[in-house]
């Protein structure tokens, strides 16, 4: 039976959800800081599931309305603070990955504290997604190998990447069925799974009942069973 020891999950609809409640998208982005809490706390509490990445914020999010980057700026940082207490409760690690240096000097700190304090915990680790871009996670990563005369092997491109782990089951909420830069090369092999549901009405009942889904799949990566 398959195991999904990676899940990494692209929380869409955020704002879709707050304009269809005739609220600012900006509400949207609050309630779906609270799936955030209830999906991580889930996937905590199962042994089988070792690591849980969240695309949080891409390269490509700088393109929206000032106002509201600003905000999802501070609702990252008011986060992270907040949950510090819930990752060591539950022993969880958290591993940003992404190019972290185009945040400000505040919310870079407040990152690096949570993950030095949570350093130490050996459960989940939960990886969320921040300034990430797939291509631009292979550009850093092929930029930084240094090589002389060997040519770059799959093995130094991997050790290079902000995630070394493959993905078993991706997850996409809010009905597009495409995985937007994210994760590439960590994706090869992984199972993946669309739900029209918008994040923040994404519940562990759902997340349980696609990975029971994801467990009676025949993976054979290529080869014959």
């Amino acid at each position: 039976m398959n195991q999904a020891k990676h899940i990494a999950i692209i929380m869409d609809g955020n704002g879709r959800w707050a304009e269809m409640k005739g609220k600012k998208r900006v509400k949207g982005h609050e309630a779906g800081s609270e799936v955030v809490r209830e999906i991580t706390e889930f996937c905590a509490a199962h042994n089988d599931i070792e690591r849980l990445t969240l695309y949080a914020f891409s390269t490509e999010n700088w393109k929206r309305p000032r106002l509201e980057v600003e905000y999802l700026m501070k609702l990252l940082e008011k986060y992270l603070k907040n949950e510090l207490e819930t990752y060591i409760k539950n022993n969880i690690r958290f591993e940003p990955i992404g190019d972290l240096r185009a945040f400000s000097k505040s919310l870079q700190k407040t990152i690096n504290e949570v993950q030095q304090k949570t350093a130490h915990c050996d459960g989940l680790v939960q990886s969320l997604a921040l300034n990430y871009g797939a291509k631009d996670e292979l550009l850093r990563a092929i930029n930084n190998i240094k090589c002389s005369e060997n040519d770059i092997t799959e093995e130094m491109l991997l050790n290079a990447l902000d995630c070394s782990h493959d993905v078993d089951l991706l997850i996409r909420t809010g009905g597009d069925h495409r995985i937007s830069n994210f994760l590439l090369w960590q994706l090869a092999y992984a199972e993946l799974f669309f739900c029209d549901t918008l994040w923040p009405d994404f519940s562990s009942k759902e997340l349980e009942k696609i990975i029971k889904e994801f467990k009676k799949i025949e993976r054979r990566f290529g080869g014959l069973k």
